[in-house]
This record gives structure tokens, C-alpha cells and sequence, in this order.
């Protein structure tokens, strides 16, 4: 497989192209008209074809009809899955690159680095179509910062037709002491935390300010009810219980002379077991009912969108471990159990299929990517793209290896 790493080094300017092509027109959540139509455009220049999939995926499929060994007949059964997401975020751009975006939205978690990738590995995979382990499908996914994108994939279709017995996705990170392109495997279990969004809504009554005894203040409400939440993970969870909960927005009133009659708390809750998520959001929409009641407002809590803890497996990881040192040696590849704190809707994928993710680092501090993911000056290290390309199509070949 280390000839992979010849072709993607090959590939690298137009790696180059793709990345700062999608960069520059960033979009968010499903509303992906400009990205879907370039990736479909380079899709159908090797010869291949981009399937739609639920309000804005697309999939593609490669090899799976050819008559393989009969070590190789299990592996027939099924196709294995590289996903990329592709939506940016709400950030306006201030990373000064020469491509960056202007329309109030930006890239700023690497999402046009990991769909670049994806259309350089379409490539080398395609030019070994015969000689694939398996079916193949690449999926390109919408809204995963939403965590609603690889739901609405699932549900229209995407492990299923052929089906999926085994994932990956590939994640860069920036702001990081690692050296860029080195590939980081976790060993099996939750990586990374259950997830969901929270919107709650005070209702009150709304008056002059020099009259507050006419109205009621659902400013003060809401308040109240942002210090209540922040004790469920301090005062009613145990240490073996790690979780967060977070008020990232709160919106209220019209002018400072005046009492609001409305107020919205928009956040998010972090846990990594079943038990504690369903707990926190219970004790949430109990805490903003008696706190609301309290004051004599009215509230609603919502949960619009979640996703479940990613859980890696073992067994895949291993082989990937296996097949990523055969081809890009022992140093570029690490292996952790670490947890970490951001979500990934993917996980939705982990509890229906083996699936494993791999870290990839894409900008080093020493070297002036000082910003992290998700700000507005972050940057990345495009010589991560070659890497992450061969790494996605060694990931496919390394389903051939068998485990000790």
C-alpha cells in the first residue's frame, strides 16, 4: 500500500484546488447547493457517479461486482464506508487567508479539508476498482454540526444497498502539538460524548420599565434558570459521572426601558452514557417548569437535534492501525483511548456498524496554527492533505488484514 503515498503526493495540487474551492464558498447545514455541485462535478470527472442521499448527501459506490478469492468472500458481502462531512459554520472568516470566505460563513472545523481528501481518495480507489477488498461507498455529509446529517442519511438509505459491515471517517484538528500528518487511531470504546442542542422558552408579560410590578421580567426568569442548570453537573452528578452542560446563547427584550416579555436560552448537554444524558435532560425541563412557575412566566424546553456517544471498535481499529503503519510507516501513526469532549454525529453510524474514527493532525502551534477548531482566525495546514487522502484509501485495503 505505500504506493498510495506516491499518487497522493501526485494529487496534492489538485487537492489544493478542491480544498480552497470549497473554502471559499462555505456553506452551513443542509443548504449545500455550491458544495454538492462541485463535488458531484469531480465525482463524475473519474468516471463515477454521486448518488443524492436524504435533504443534501451524496454517495458514491465503487467495486463489489467482481469475482474475488475466497479469502476475500466475507468481505463481498458488504461494502465498507468513508465518510467526509462538508458544511462549514454561522462564523464569519477572519483567518486572512488569500481564499477565504465572505458570505458570513466558514470552514472553520475543517470540513473542506476532510471533503478534499475524500475526492482524492475517490481517485486512487477508483484506479484499483478491480482489486478492492469490498464494495466501497463514500459519503459525503451534510449538517454534521448540526448533528443531523448522517441521520438523515441513514434513514435514506446509507447502510443499507449494499450493507455496510464496516466505517471510518477521518477528522483533522489544528492548534495542536502534534506534527502535521501525524494519524491518530483510537484503540476501541467512546471517543467521544453523546450530544444535544437545547432550546428553552420563557414566556412572561411585558410593561414599562418604571412599572415592574405590572409585568413579569422573563430576562430575570431566564436568569434564574441559566445559574439552576449549571448545578446538575456540579450537585447532582458523581465524579464517575462526567458531563457538561452548556448555555452558549441567551436573547431577550426589545430596549432597556422596558420589561421582556419573552427570552430564549439556546445550549448544549455532554454526556457520555445513556443513564446521565436522559437524566440531565430531565432534570432540565423540571428545573426551567419549577423556576418558570415560580415567577408566575410560562416555559417550554425542547431538544431539536442529538446524537449518541461514538463508540470505535476494536477489531476495525486494529486492522486500520496495521494497515495505515504498512503504508505510511511506524512514526506518522499513534494509537490512544483518550476521550474527548467535542460530538460527532457519526456516532449514529458506530452503534449500527464497526466504525472507527482517525485524528489527523493539520496544523502544528509551532509552526503558527495557534487558533483552534471553530475560530474564526483558524487555519489549517494543507500539507495534511495528501496524508488524509492515502489514509482514507489505505483504510479501505486494510480490511484485508486479519487480526492476531
Amino acid at each position: 500500500m505505500k504506493e498510495l503515498i506516491k499518487e497522493a503526493q501526485a494529487l496534492q495540487k489538485t487537492l489544493l484546488r478542491h480544498r480552497r474551492t470549497l473554502h471559499a464558498c462555505a456553506e452551513t447545514g443542509f443548504d449545500l447547493k455550491r458544495t454538492t455541485n462541485y463535488i458531484r462535478a469531480q465525482i463524475e470527472a473519474i468516471g463515477c457517479e454521486a448518488k443524492d442521499c436524504g435533504r443534501a448527501g451524496l454517495v458514491v459506490t465503487l467495486g463489489g461486482a467482481e469475482k474475488r478469492s475466497e479469502a476475500d468472500a466475507a468481505l463481498k458481502k458488504g461494502a465498507f464506508l468513508l465518510r467526509a462531512d462538508m458544511d462549514a459554520l454561522p462564523i464569519a472568516e477572519r483567518s486572512d487567508e488569500p481564499f477565504a470566505c465572505d458570505n458570513g460563513c466558514m470552514h472553520a472545523c475543517g470540513h473542506d479539508m476532510h471533503a478534499a481528501m475524500l475526492l482524492g481518495a475517490a481517485l486512487l480507489l477508483k484506479r484499483r476498482e478491480r482489486d478492492l477488498p469490498c464494495a466501497v461507498k463514500l459519503a459525503f455529509q451534510p449538517a454534521e454540526e448540526r448533528l443531523e446529517g448522517a441521520k438523515d442519511m441513514i434513514k435514506s438509505g446509507l447502510l443499507r444497498s449494499p450493507k455496510v459491515i464496516g466505517a471510518v471517517m477521518l477528522h483533522v484538528t489544528t492548534g495542536v502539538e502534534l506534527p502535521t500528518g501525524t494519524l491518530v487511531v483510537h484503540k476501541g470504546g467512546v471517543s467521544a460524548p453523546a450530544a444535544d442542542y437545547f432550546q428553552i422558552t420563557i414566556k412572561g408579560k411585558g410593561c414599562h420599565g418604571s412599572t415592574p410590578h405590572e409585568g413579569i421580567d422573563a430576562l430575570n426568569v431566564a436568569a434564574h434558570v441559566l445559574l439552576a442548570l449549571q448545578q446538575i453537573p456540579s450537585k447532582e452528578l458523581s465524579l464517575s459521572q462526567p458531563a457538561v452542560v452548556t448555555v452558549g446563547r441567551l436573547t431577550g427584550g426589545e430596549t432597556g426601558n422596558a420589561i421582556a416579555d419573552s427570552a430564549v436560552l439556546e445550549g448544549t448537554v455532554r454526556a457520555y452514557d445513556e443513564p446521565t444524558r436522559e437524566k440531565i435532560k430531565k432534570r432540565i425541563a423540571e428545573i426551567v417548569k419549577r423556576i418558570s412557575a415560580a415567577f408566575n412566566a410560562s416555559a417550554k424546553t425542547e431538544f431539536p437535534t442529538g446524537c449518541p456517544t461514538f463508540i470505535n471498535n476494536p477489531e476495525l481499529s486494529a486492522r486500520l492501525v496495521a494497515g495505515l503503519k504498512e503504508t505510511f510507516g511506524q512514526d506518522r501513526v499513534l494509537q490512544t483511548n483518550a476521550v474527548g469532549g467535542g460530538s460527532e454525529d457519526f456516532a449514529y453510524v458506530s452503534h449500527e456498524t464497526p466504525t472507527t474514527l482517525i485524528a489527523l493532525s493539520a496544523g502544528e502551534k509551532t509552526k503558527g496554527y495557534v487558533y483552534p477548531l471553530h475560530h474564526p482566525k483558524a487555519r489549517f495546514d494543507e500539507d495534511a492533505l495528501w496524508v488524509g487522502c492515502a489514509a482514507y484509501a489505505s483504510a479501505v485495503f486494510s480490511q484485508a488484514i486479519k487480526n492476531d
